[in-house]
């Protein structure tokens, strides 16, 4: 398998028009894949401008709040390409697209690091702060997976956001379920059990 590692994506469009989208990029080789789902903003934004940035952040709302439709966090320009970055990351790489793999539901953009730069000290994640990343990618396969497996998942995250979670941990696991209980409610709705 290879490493993937959770980070905050930003892009371009035509109109230098800054686009965030959390987003795992895979390590392949001396590069690192951009794989975003057909229709995606991030997918036309770099067929128009091929540059990326990966923002490195310890906010984890900014994770929950690209898939809860919270998108607007302060943003820096950048030093080498013409992108932006998050303000407040500990780190962030400067991407440009080396190659394009085409493919019907997630094309992939082969991207290798222009530049790079550290912005504070990494000081890693706490059980809460993990637990929030994998809710977030569990609610953007709510249509893919089995209601039992997601349930029985967020059963297990939950243990971590009440023995770990902070103000910030705890505010982006709210926006999570407010997602979540929306899809129960969805599934109740259409199938009139839960």
């Amino acid at each position: 398998m290879p490493r993937i590692v959770e980070t905050i994506v930003t892009t371009m469009d035509a109109a230098g028009e800054a686009y965030i989208a959390p987003l795992g990029l895979i390590e392949d080789g001396p590069h690192w894949i951009i794989a975003p789902f057909k229709p995606s903003k991030t997918l036309e934004n770099l067929l128009v401008h091929p540059f990326a940035v990966a923002s490195h952040t310890d906010d984890v709302r900014v994770f929950a709040g690209g898939v809860t439709g919270r998108k607007l966090w302060p943003l820096e320009a950048t030093s080498k390409i013409k992108g932006m970055r998050l303000a407040d990351c500990v780190s962030h790489w400067e991407l440009k697209v080396e190659r394009f793999i085409e493919d019907d539901v997630r094309p992939r953009f082969a991207c290798a690091i222009v530049h790079q730069e550290m912005h504070k000290v990494w000081e890693g994640f706490n059980r809460a702060q993990a637990a929030v990343l994998e809710l977030a990618v569990l609610t953007t396969r709510l249509k893919m997976l089995p209601p039992e497996k997601v349930e029985s998942e967020l059963k297990y995250l939950e243990i971590a956001i009440s023995k770990t979670a902070g103000p910030r941990e705890e505010e982006a696991w709210q926006w999570l379920m407010e997602k979540i209980n929306a899809w129960r409610q969805a599934r109740f709705d259409t199938s009139g059990t839960s």
